[in-house]
């Protein structure tokens, strides 16, 4: 597992501001944080118990907005809060409520995310929505069309979630073949969590498995993949590669502020109750940082990528391609614009050109 970076301050006056406010009995209690515990836990049972008076559709939506929330909650606890130990924090966020991955297998996956200098870089960033050449020039015509419209939003809403599954069971697979299985324990003690938690819904709340698994589980990826979509972009300089999206209160809740990515990166040890107010301290200066990467909320995405690719599948850093393998020789991805050249390192350009 990668270890994240040590915390990256823009000066030596945020550093003792912030000293300040991790004296504060709000950061030293983590009290919004265990209130968050309570409402999310509450919330999911409390609509599970109640799905025949709500009704399954009401109940199904309910349970994917607080199971998107869970997940939410899961990455709090995978960077130490509320409290400072690993094993307990990992109980807090055992629970399968949004179905499809381990806590444990989260936890080290987005880790190794945070390894800031490869951000994007396919087979680096395990939450990068890039491949390289290699895997492209080998894909058929129907999975390059699925990945050219995995980086439109709509494509990463519907098809998404179907990839990280399949990557990460690709991933667990593959370990065990290679005589790897510290992951396997995981994976069982998910699965029968997952499996008693399923008999449970069906039996005494009504809740079908189909809809928990699919419906619930499916939803709250898609869900969180409204944030994701494009909260990465590449860049030469790594700094520049992470958003700061300027989202409304509920999207700031149901994501907890980790909307203000690029802070969240800098400084991955702040509780997520104060990345908003360190970040309008310093507005400026992080837009100055990450390159001016600044979004107005997630509406934005909706208008300009809501079926037109963000960015082409192969990561840009991996040029050069042959002719027919280039991301705009599909048919229906004419509005397919390149990358500037600005944000691909000079080293790489001139390999580039020099191949073509």
């Amino acid at each position: 597992m990668t270890i994240p970076p040590m915390a990256i301050y823009l000066d030596d006056a945020q550093r003792n501001s912030i000293a300040r406010l991790a004296n504060s009995w709000t950061w030293r209690t983590q009290w919004p944080t265990w209130a968050l515990i309570v409402a999310i836990y509450g919330g999911w049972f409390g609509v599970a118990t109640h799905a025949r008076a709500l009704g399954l559709p009401l109940t199904t939506g309910l349970l994917t907005i607080s199971a998107a929330w869970y997940t939410s909650l899961q990455h709090e606890l995978l960077h130490g809060y509320p409290t400072r130990s690993p094993f307990v924090n990992a109980l807090l966020g055992f629970a399968p409520l949004a179905v499809w991955f381990p806590y444990r297998i989260y936890r080290e996956s987005h880790l190794q995310h945070h390894d800031d200098p490869h951000l994007t870089h396919p087979g680096r960033d395990p939450e990068s929505y890039f491949v390289t050449p290699l895997v492209w020039q080998r894909a058929g015509w129907a999975i390059r069309a699925l990945l050219a419209f995995r980086n439109t939003l709509i494509g990463r809403l519907l098809v998404g979630p179907a990839f990280a599954i399949a990557a990460t069971g690709v991933e667990a697979l593959a370990r065990i073949k290679r005589g790897d299985w510290r992951d396997v324990p995981a994976w069982l003690a998910h699965f029968a969590a997952l499996a008693a938690l399923t008999v449970w819904l069906q039996r005494s709340c009504a809740i079908p498995a189909w809809v928990f698994i699919v419906g619930v589980g499916y939803g709250a990826l898609s869900l969180g993949s409204i944030r994701s979509f494009h909260e990465h972009r590449t860049a030469h300089d790594h700094a520049h590669r992470t958003v700061i999206n300027e989202a409304a209160w509920y999207w700031r809740l149901l994501f907890l502020n980790n909307n203000y990515h690029a802070v969240h990166h800098d400084l991955p040890h702040v509780p997520w109750f104060a990345l908003k107010k360190i970040y309008e301290a310093r507005r400026d200066a992080y837009l100055d940082r990450n390159g001016g990467f600044l979004v107005s909320g997630y509406k934005e995405w909706l208008a300009c990528y809501a079926w037109t690719p963000v960015a082409h599948a192969v990561h840009p850093a991996s040029y050069p391609l042959t002719d027919d393998a280039r991301p705009d020789a599909l048919p229906w991805v004419r509005r397919w614009r390149p990358l500037q050249p600005s944000t691909i390192p000079a080293d790489l350009q001139s390999r580039a050109q020099s191949q073509r």
